[in-house]
């Protein structure tokens, strides 16, 4: 006989349901759309087109895209309160953070 989910959570002590929770929340925030971190942080699609000055309707463009400019995505989290951080995981060795992918120039600035 297969149990159920809340079957086995029922019978698991409260601080070990607590914890599992928990630990289920923190594996849910792991992986987010755009479109999850902007409810997560309750803000509007409309909120979200006024922070970054453009038109509600390229709200919808932006979370729904496969492919994005890193300078979008960076403007995209900022006007959320946040930080890009972009990683890069190899299987020998710790993940590594690039700390720059310098910044957009000017293309008249060129020597």
């Amino acid at each position: 006989m297969t149990k159920k989910l809340s079957e086995i959570m029922a019978e698991l002590t409260p601080e070990r349901r607590e914890r599992i929770e928990a630990r289920a929340q923190e594996l849910m925030m792991e992986n987010m759309t755009l479109e999850d971190m902007r409810k997560a942080r309750k803000l509007t699609q409309e909120c979200m087109a006024d922070l970054l000055e453009i038109a509600p309707d390229n709200v919808v463009k932006i979370e729904k895209r496969a492919d994005l400019l890193l300078s979008t995505l960076r403007s995209y989290v900022k006007a959320m309160g946040g930080e890009l951080k972009l990683m890069a995981e190899f299987p020998d060795r710790p993940p590594v953070i690039i700390s720059t992918l310098g910044e957009l120039e000017d293309p008249s600035s060129e020597i």
